[in-house]
């Protein structure tokens, strides 16, 4: 088959017996701990050679050591891994790169033409400007290609090609990678978190101590959902505040009886207000058919009228939220109940109308 034989498949002599006899004994003397998590990276690294060498991609032993950020000896001893464990590799001559035997499959599970798809179009929408979830989608999609039929790596690639997610409006999260990754790990490993939070409402930043609960992308932002450890109620805190952001070995008090829909009520968006409102607004003809194309809120209904107007109907907890959504339909809509919520939407029409009057003034 071609098959690059290795220095290391070579009969070892004296020295490199004691070296590998000293190298055990050295990791016997390991605490449990470390050695499995030394055993952890080492089985992720073996499994990144055979990622590489089954993708399309051409990689030798210099690529390779330079993509996982090891030695060529290293990926050396990580092939001869993978030979003893059964996996048919051999060295294309041709393409100057290594290559696993086409017919090879490790077992995986049969996914369906919509479950592949399902796993392609996550992939483009963790890519999406803004989101900043981490590339754990596209890591997935490309070890499912690489251990899949022909037929599904090309469907995975295809789909990936084709399908976009553009312009989604989020608030700027590009600087806040480091901070979501704290709070995703935070919640997995149920820890408290610490770090300086700053808002437009306060003069200058405070630090927090905090027990997650929750992330979740609401609207056009991450918000993280957590109970500080003076507090007994849970807070809503925008991602993108938080100044520094670190996680502690301090275990997070996490009630199980917890529920995020219960948490946020019946809010327009993220702040939950008081009192509960039973909005009705009517749109005219000409926003009609835009505006229901939406569902806006979970308690949303629509009354079409005969005369091709429509009335939406919410039940909301505060005000502020939807009056601030209703400014953008204001020359479409009617507040027809409550009066409080008509007489708030005046009065920042009335507001924004003196400020632009004042500006042609000028």
């Amino acid at each position: 088959m071609g098959r690059q034989r290795l220095q290391q498949k070579k009969p070892p002599g004296p020295d490199s017996v004691g070296q590998q006899r000293q190298t055990l004994e050295s990791s016997r003397r390991l605490p449990d701990r470390e050695r499995r998590a030394r055993q952890a990276d080492r089985m992720a690294r073996v499994l990144g050679v055979l990622r590489l060498i089954q993708s399309r991609g051409r990689w030798n032993a210099t690529g390779i050591a330079a993509e996982l950020g090891c030695t060529v000896r290293t990926v050396y001893r990580d092939l001869q891994t993978l030979e003893f464990a059964g996996v048919p590799w051999y060295f294309d001559k041709v393409e100057q790169c290594y290559r696993v035997r086409s017919d090879f499959r490790f077992p995986v599970p049969s996914l369906t033409d919509e479950e592949l798809l399902g796993q392609a179009v996550a992939t483009s929408v963790t890519k999406a400007p803004g989101l900043n979830v981490g590339g754990g989608a596209a890591g997935t999609t490309r070890k499912l290609a690489a251990a899949s039929g022909e037929t599904a790596r090309q469907l995975l690639a295809d789909a990936e090609r084709l399908v976009s997610v553009l312009d989604l409006k989020l608030a700027d999260h590009s600087k806040h990678q480091d901070v979501i990754t704290t709070i995703q790990t935070a919640l997995i490993q149920r820890k408290q978190v610490t770090g300086r939070y700053e808002t437009p409402y306060q003069a200058s930043a405070v630090t927090l101590r905090l027990n997650p609960l929750r992330l979740c992308l609401v609207k056009s932002a991450w918000y993280l959902i957590a109970r500080p450890t003076d507090s007994l109620e849970p807070k809503t805190y925008r991602v993108a505040r938080f100044k520094t952001l670190r996680m502690l070995d301090e275990p997070a008090r996490v009630p199980e009886e917890f529920d995020l829909q219960a948490y946020f009520g019946n809010a327009w968006a993220v702040y939950r207000g008081t009192p509960t409102y039973d909005v009705e607004i009517w749109f005219a003809p000409t926003a009609a058919r835009v505006v229901t194309e939406t569902v806006w809120h979970h308690t949303q209904t629509v009354k079409p009228q005969s005369d091709g107007s429509v009335r939406l109907s919410f039940r909301v907890d505060g005000l502020e939220e939807i009056c601030n959504w209703l400014l953008s339909w204001a020359e479409h809509c009617k507040v027809l109940q409550p009066g409080e919520l008509r007489v708030m939407l005046i009065g920042k029409l009335r507001l924004a109308l003196n400020m632009q009057e004042n500006l042609a003034e000028q």
